[in-house]
């Protein structure tokens, strides 16, 4: 690959929010190295190669036994600098926390906490050692609720909010930023996947998730620590809820993800 632009890295850019901010990427000159594990990933490589970018595509479950080391290994063999990251690639499983399959829920703290942890550590060793470079990780809004029916979820996005926090303050005059992107509900295929449809939540508006990519990567590029991204009303409703106490924003919660006619009475 031609090194005459810089190389971003987006995971799960298939579809949704990944997708647009690799667009958001392409638009801006940089070359593509793109990820995710469903089929929508060579349509995606289509659409983003009419852009005029270089993109190279690995198909990789994060999840799996060695799939973050397979990545890497696939970026190192480009013998390029990765000059942007976005952690984006996240799963989400609805659903009453005892009702729900224990592997479900541990798959969502593989992808979204998991293969985040190691692709940063991966990553960020050699930005600080060129002392350049950006990191996205993709959290939520949802990080600042305690989730009822969506708890592993919503856990692990306050675990990407407060790494991405905490690694920015580390690497704070080392020429390398790390930012939190909270997006609020988005229309992408997460809630179909997450088998949330059949809440208030699943059926509420949603914004547009070019929106997000663009705020985001505009945040990015200014090294913010984090951005709460969508319309006014998602940011005006994160910044109304972040006021009230715990057991409201959780009560809250309850009543937009719990399911119809869910047994639990939790």
């Amino acid at each position: 690959m031609d090194t005459s632009h810089p190389l971003a890295v987006i995971t799960g850019a298939s579809s949704g929010i990944g997708l647009e901010l690799a667009r958001e990427f392409a638009r801006h000159g940089y070359d593509l190295a793109v990820t995710a594990e469903d089929e929508l990933l060579d349509d995606a490589v289509a659409g983003l190669r009419l852009y005029g970018t270089r993109v190279h595509a690995t198909r990789v479950d994060l999840a799996a036994p060695g799939g973050v080391e397979t990545l890497l290994a696939e970026l190192r063999s480009l013998g390029r600098p990765v000059s942007a990251a976005v952690l984006n690639a996240g799963i989400g499983r609805g659903g009453a926390f005892l009702e729900t399959d224990l592997a479900d829920l541990a798959r969502v703290i593989d992808v979204n906490v998991l293969s985040t942890v190691r692709l940063a550590h991966g990553l960020l060793s050699d930005m600080v050692r060129r002392g350049e470079g950006r990191v996205l990780v993709v959290a939520s809004v949802a990080a600042a609720i305690p989730g009822p029916y969506h708890a592993v979820y919503n856990a692990s996005k306050a675990f990407l909010e407060s790494f991405a926090e905490a690694l920015h303050a580390e690497v704070k005059g080392s020429g390398v930023s790390v930012t939190a992107l909270m997006p609020g509900a988005t229309d992408t295929r997460f809630f179909v996947r997450a088998g949330l449809l059949d809440t208030r939540l699943g059926r509420a508006k949603k914004d547009d998730p070019a929106r997000v990519a663009r705020q985001g990567y505009h945040a990015l590029m200014r090294r913010r620590t984090r951005k709460v991204a969508g319309s006014v009303r998602t940011r005006s409703q994160h910044a109304v809820t972040r006021l009230l106490p715990s057991e409201a924003r959780a009560a809250l919660h309850r009543r937009w993800a719990r399911p119809h006619g869910s047994r639990s009475h939790l």
